[in-house]
């Protein structure tokens, strides 16, 4: 790494620890991948996680046994919040593991080669954004069965387009500049400058892109479940905690207070870290 580089990431760091928003964001990040990573361990009834049923003790309110309260089943609703972060991170990492790659490759492609791969990529990213999302996805989950793959799917085939989009911007700006021609004349091929030269310069907002989409993803994966289309019960999503326990309120409130303040601890994280990377790397995204 050259001294320049070096001062940058300095830079770079010294402005993100200067952010107490970002900080705050990282901390709930990694307070919330602890949490799905030690969920067997760190809850009072691991077993409530399935179609475990206590009918004496439905509808209990907070206290010492249940820190949050149960279900309509009697399941400790603390257990299941935390096993539901889970859900939703797995749902986050299968839908941007393949979105975000896919994304990327097309619109460097498209912002490299122009003509009529510029033409076929651009077209077909705008009119998948053009659809209203939420449509999409309901349209998709009304077809499939409710399982967590299909919600990745449904949120996949959406989620690439804003990637493209962005990636392509990007590769637009860098691609007639005097390292790419350079690279050009050396003899180096369309794969070595788009990987190698063109990609580097597009980690940043990727990168940023990417933690703020995860807030989203969480939110949207939420959405489709209270509604219905998303993860099958008995599996704790957040979402669908929420659908159950809304028919309950206000009396049982605590059954939608747990799983919603879930959804907003996660996506306040996400998005905190997001903006706080935003700051860091200078970009927009």
């Amino acid at each position: 790494m050259s001294d320049t580089q070096m001062t940058a990431a300095y830079m770079g760091w010294y402005r993100f620890s200067r952010n107490p928003a970002a900080i705050i964001g990282a901390l709930i990040v990694l307070s919330v991948l602890v949490m799905a990573a030690l969920a067997p361990l760190i809850t009072p009834f691991p077993e409530h996680v399935g179609s475990v049923v206590d009918f004496r003790n439905r509808h209990a309110p907070p206290s010492a046994t249940n820190w949050m309260g149960t279900d309509k089943a009697g399941r400790d609703i603390f257990t299941r919040t935390i096993f539901g972060f889970r859900v939703s991170l797995m749902l986050v990492f299968g839908v941007l593991v393949i979105s975000v790659p896919v994304g990327a490759v097309l619109g460097m492609c498209a912002g490299y080669f122009g003509g009529w791969a510029e033409k076929i990529i651009t077209g077909f990213t705008n009119v998948m954004l053009a659809m209203p999302p939420l449509v999409m996805a309901l349209a998709i989950g009304n077809v499939l069965e409710p399982t967590l793959v299909n919600a990745m799917f449904a949120i996949t085939l959406l989620w690439w387009t804003w990637h493209a989009r962005l990636v392509y911007r990007v590769t637009v700006s860098v691609a007639g500049e005097d390292f790419i021609e350079a690279a050009r004349l050396a003899g180096a091929g369309p794969v070595h400058i788009l990987f190698r030269e063109i990609l580097p310069n597009c980690i940043a907002v990727i990168s940023v892109k990417t933690t703020l989409d995860a807030a989203f993803v969480i939110l949207f994966g939420a959405t489709l479940s209270f509604l219905g289309f998303g993860v099958k019960p008995p599996t704790p999503d957040l979402g669908s905690m929420v659908a159950d326990g809304r028919q309950f309120l206000p009396e049982k409130w605590w059954e939608v207070l747990a799983p919603g303040f879930a959804v907003f601890y996660a996506t306040l994280g996400f998005n905190l870290l997001g903006d706080g990377l935003r700051d860091m790397f200078d970009v927009e995204a």
